[in-house]
């Protein structure tokens, strides 16, 4: 089956959940035997290029990019015109959209085309506030939740935001961690307990300041604890970081798999999740997690032995969950436990249950 994924951006511009998304997806389509394109887009003029086994196209985004998102429009609309030329160019059996502006140049398609049917995976949780915050954001994601042929949902928490605030019935396929990549290394684990966070310090909703809080607490009792995070390119928190806090870039995902095999704990206290990715990116490799019970991390963290949660927005909460899952992280049977939570999570079970997905709207 031809497939096309859509994301308006991917590496090396942007290096997110989505596109990580993105690839493990790919990955795992092709592994099945499906022919998938990436589609983006750059400012640049279209290319096509083979990048470790996907071919990836980028089409190009028009200046007009910038003005828009300082004047408040939704973001990702300059690419669309050259998009819809690209599936016409194309003409996939599935047009498989991770962002709604994608999915709305794909649903032109296909109803002024003949093209074809289009799953929309939303990357989070649809909230009144989200939606509002940006011209045109609401009228598109509700255009393209309700004119999709298929809307799917990363989480139960993100499936019930779209049944309250948009009367839509998503289906539910959580994202998949490449197993093969992320796996455990007993030798691999650092001397010293080590806290990674692999999340944008530069989002507020990721919360890495409440961590960097949580860890000054922490160190009291484990003085030889180190936190790392994640290094955002052209905002570097060097020079801002307390004791025992460092950054590393962590954009390359074998880097990103041996930190998180280094790690004894990895943290994630963001609210608003729609699941969680980096969380099981860290379980596949043995190493338990921390994360807020705000959003759909509870799914991931579904059982005990394989990290801790915690409330609010106190970081004396935050170093008691550290705390536990570094207790977690000194009994040898954890990892084990850890890795069994991962592999129901594979990006095989996922690549599968879309493959389910786009064979159903084909037939």
């Amino acid at each position: 089956m031809r497939v096309a994924l859509l994301n308006p951006v991917f590496w090396p511009e942007v290096r997110r959940g989505s596109e990580r998304f993105a690839r493990e997806l790919a990955d795992g389509l092709t592994a099945r035997g499906e022919q998938v394109t990436l589609i983006t887009s750059h400012r640049g003029r279209r290319s096509s290029t083979v990048e470790d086994g996907l071919r990836v196209v980028r089409v190009r985004r028009l200046p007009v990019e910038d003005r828009l998102r300082r004047r408040l429009y939704e973001e990702h609309l300059a690419h669309l015109p050259a998009l819809a030329l690209e599936l016409r160019r194309e003409r996939p059996d599935i047009a498989h959209a991770l962002y709604p502006t994608d999915a709305l140049a794909a649903l032109r398609v296909r109803d002024r085309h003949d093209g074809a049917p289009v799953v929309l995976s939303y990357m989070g949780i649809p909230h009144r506030t989200a939606l509002a915050n940006r011209r045109w954001r609401k009228e598109i994601v509700l255009r393209t939740a309700r004119d999709a042929d298929a809307v799917v949902a990363l989480s139960r928490t993100a499936a019930d935001g779209f049944r309250r605030w948009l009367g839509v019935q998503a289906r539910v396929i959580a994202p998949g961690v490449d197993v093969g990549v992320f796996h455990p290394d007993s030798t691999a684990r650092a001397p010293a307990p080590t806290i990674l966070c692999s999340a944008d310090h530069t989002q507020p909703r990721k919360r890495v300041g409440l961590l960097v809080e949580a860890f000054a607490l922490l160190r009291r009792e484990h003085p030889g604890a180190r936190l790392v995070l994640s290094r955002v390119r052209g905002t570097p928190l060097a020079g801002r970081l307390p004791d025992g806090v460092e950054e590393r870039d962590l954009d390359d995902r074998s880097v990103l798999a041996a930190a998180n095999r280094e790690a004894w704990v990895a943290a994630l206290p963001s609210v608003g999740e729609a699941f969680g990715l980096v969380l099981a990116e860290a379980l596949a490799s043995g190493t338990p997690v921390v994360g807020s019970r705000a959003g759909a991390i509870p799914e991931v963290v579904d059982r005990a032995g394989i990290g801790a949660l915690f409330d609010g927005d106190d970081p004396r909460d935050l170093a008691a969950a550290l705390g536990t899952a570094l207790d977690l992280a000194a009994d040898p049977a954890t990892s084990a436990r850890c890795r069994a939570r991962a592999e129901e999570l594979s990006a095989a079970a996922c690549a599968e249950a879309y493959a389910a997905l786009y064979r159903e709207l084909t037939d």
